[in-house]
């Protein structure tokens, strides 16, 4: 990993993906999407500050445990601009993530211990599928196969 001098104090584009291990393109579509921010010089190249590159692994670190872009966002915006985000800023911010990734867990464990029986009874039956319908939570509401309307919407729209 290339080491950048300490008296830099903002990145190019390709400094900052060389340091982060994220693409151009990447980077590109994070600033895109408001995780990250430039500033453009006079030859309208973007530099980013030092502290970006903190930004840039809470980001990748966020996706890969599976938390959307939109919340990973919310999350930046109340990090300070003026200064470094710091280890308690992170682990405030990585904590009010703990249950939605515990429910993921769940799911998953369930899928694991009832893939074995859904791929041996092959129904996927929305009556029955442990996996597509649990506790028959359809069923509960209206009859029929609710499940491919209540995702379209009420308008029909997917």
């Amino acid at each position: 990993m290339p080491q950048i001098p300490e008296k830099i104090h903002e990145l190019t584009v390709g400094q900052l993906a060389a340091r982060s291990g994220a693409a151009v393109s990447a980077l590109h579509f994070y600033e895109s999407k408001g995780l990250i921010s430039s500033r453009r010089t006079p030859g309208n190249q973007r530099r980013y500050s030092r502290d970006t590159l903190r930004r840039v692994a809470f980001v990748r670190a966020a996706q890969r445990v599976g938390i959307p872009l939109a919340t990973i966002r919310e999350a930046l915006a109340e990090l300070p601009e003026e200064r470094t985000p710091t280890r308690e800023d992170w682990a405030r911010l990585s904590e009010n993530w703990r249950a939605e990734l515990d429910e993921r867990i769940k799911q998953l464990n369930r899928l694991r211990d009832h893939l074995t029986d859904c791929i041996g009874c092959g129904c996927l039956s929305l009556a029955t599928c442990v996996l597509s319908n649990p506790h028959d939570a359809f069923g509960e509401r209206a009859a029929g196969s609710r499940l491919w309307v209540e995702r379209k919407g009420c308008d029909g729209k997917a």
